[in-house]
């Protein structure tokens, strides 16, 4: 699955909630996280961006970055899809998730990221909740 960095961002910032559960079930391997150089780039940026609050330590944040690398897979994208969604920098996401046949992009943004032109197939958008529904 494919995790949006906002995802990872409510995550890292809460101790409890979905996000937080989504990225426990990656670091302990029930979910198998994907990478491109796009959204491991926007991982790495917001690592230095003042939007942590205290929840958690710079240390601990590229900690948690680390053991996510570790339990997931890195995808090389071949084709560029542009599936012409409302923030193009999200655009990533679609191409991302094609590229590793994905079952799904895990977001808070789901209406922008799920609006698209090009047809996703089996592909689901889904926020932290419904994923943990989906795959308990």
């Amino acid at each position: 699955m494919v995790i949006d960095t906002n995802v990872f961002v409510a995550g890292l910032r809460s101790a409890r909630g979905a996000s937080r559960e989504v990225l426990r079930r990656a670091l302990t391997g029930r979910y198998e996280p994907l990478f491109g150089n796009a959204l491991w780039l926007e991982y790495r940026v917001l690592l230095d961006r003042p939007v942590w609050g205290d929840a958690t330590s710079a240390t601990e944040r590229l900690g948690v970055l680390a053991a996510l690398a570790q339990r997931g897979r890195w995808v090389t994208i071949y084709y560029g899809w542009r599936p012409s969604l409302p923030d193009e920098a999200d655009n990533h996401l679609i191409e991302l998730a094609l590229a590793a046949n994905a079952e799904a992009i895990v977001t808070h943004n789901v209406r922008d990221v799920g609006c698209g032109e090009l047809r996703l197939g089996s592909l689901r958008i889904l926020t932290p909740a419904q994923c943990l529904e989906e795959w308990p």
